[in-house]
């Protein structure tokens, strides 16, 4: 009983990824609010900072409130915020509305993310913790590769994109009620943090260089969700429907990456992995910019997702595993990192209609990921890399 009891904690859990996914709907809503209320870029991609600026003010907190009320009830209170945040544009469809409830939804996906992953520590072993991040990231990926389909489909239906909030919101209802269901042991959380005590592990330099490295796999990652239907609208002369599907071959890409990356790192160390992603990666950012054939550009960020795929949670991992004692904070630490959605798609905005191009956004991109590409010679650092 107790087997099968852990076993329904960790598909709980689970769920909680497929919820935190929600997030990246972002990328589609920005370019229909842009044709909806008539904007440009620059102001399209405010849609991104309303969202991702929470992970900058709402983590630390997150954190201190995990030490209080404990994982889970703080997963479930980010449940209650999505469905709140998903019922704002059924009652009122303007751009300020939009922008309310991406921010409630961006405050919410926060709580979510700060308190999911070290719940998943509660849930399965020390050796078995990369593995299921990984497995996490891959149940995300499957909503984050749905949530196109769903607004391409949702499109021909008579309420039009819009149909996707409500769906989203009878999902989070589902996910609130399982976990509140499921009982979990997280141990002794009356230990009292301080912001400072949180700020604190700056002064280690993995951390501080791990959580940048957060914050340009997010704003890379909604860098791309919200430039790629426009380039491929520029270049290839799709509509928004046809191009919006463009990214859920970047998230199928990164589906298909999170699955075997599971399997991979089973024979293969985080840090090889992390190398050889990283490196993919790049190569399949520049190719997008080499041709405008659609199947090339496709296949290109096909190429990038499945490199971009297991970064995340091999970062992650690696911190949690440098100070385990320090789980909760670490965790909140980096999610604060997730700021990187408000920081970088604003700029890509700026740079496009400056140049009045989006191949212009991708350069900046790709001058970002740069910095993923140096964290090689840090992470290195941390164990010997051996071949299988």
């Amino acid at each position: 009983m107790e087997r099968k009891s852990s076993k329904l904690a960790v598909f709980a859990v689970m769920f909680g990824f497929f919820v935190m996914g929600f997030v990246d709907i972002i990328g589609m809503a920005v370019n229909h609010v842009k044709i909806d209320f008539q904007l440009d870029d620059t102001l399209a991609n405010l849609l991104t900072m309303s969202c991702f600026f929470w992970f900058l003010v709402l983590s630390i907190p997150t954190g201190m409130l995990m030490n209080k009320i404990g994982r889970k009830n703080t997963v479930l209170i980010s449940f209650v915020l999505h469905i709140i945040a998903l019922c704002i544009p059924l009652i009122s469809y303007d751009f300020v509305s939009i922008l309310i409830a991406f921010a409630v939804i961006g405050a919410g996906n926060t709580l979510l993310q700060v308190s999911l992953n070290p719940l998943v520590t509660n849930v399965v072993s020390k050796e078995k913790l990369t593995g299921t991040l990984t497995l996490g990231q891959f149940v995300k990926a499957i909503c984050s590769f749905l949530g196109p389909v769903l607004t391409s489909w949702a499109s021909g239906m008579a309420f039009g994109w819009k149909l996707i909030f409500p769906i989203y919101a009878v999902t989070s209802l589902i996910a609130l009620v399982w976990l509140w269901l499921i009982p979990i042991k997280e141990g002794e959380r009356n230990r009292s943090v301080s912001i400072g005590d949180t700020l604190s592990l700056f002064k280690d330099k993995y951390i501080i260089t791990f959580f940048i490295g957060i914050l340009v796999l997010v704003g890379v990652d909604v860098g791309i969700n919200t430039t790629f239907p426009k380039y491929l609208m520029e270049r290839c002369s799709l509509e928004l429907d046809e191009a919006g599907l463009g990214n859920s071959v970047y998230f199928f890409a990164r589906t298909i990456g999170a699955f075997l990356g599971g399997i991979i790192l089973l024979k293969y160390t985080e840090i090889k992995f992390y190398i050889y992603s990283v490196f993919v990666a790049a190569i399949g950012l520049a190719a997008m910019l080499l041709t405008n054939n659609l199947w090339i550009i496709l296949g290109s960020v096909a190429v990038f997702g499945l490199g971009y795929s297991n970064l995340f949670a091999i970062i992650f991992s690696l911190s949690l595993k440098r100070i385990p004692a320090k789980a909760n904070e670490i965790s909140a630490l980096l999610i604060m990192g997730g700021s990187g959605g408000a920081l970088i798609p604003p700029i890509l905005g700026v740079v496009s209609d400056c140049f009045n191009t989006q191949v212009a956004a991708l350069a900046v991109l790709i001058i970002v990921w740069i910095y993923m590409i140096w964290l090689i010679s840090r992470i290195k650092k941390i164990g010997n890399i051996k071949d299988a």
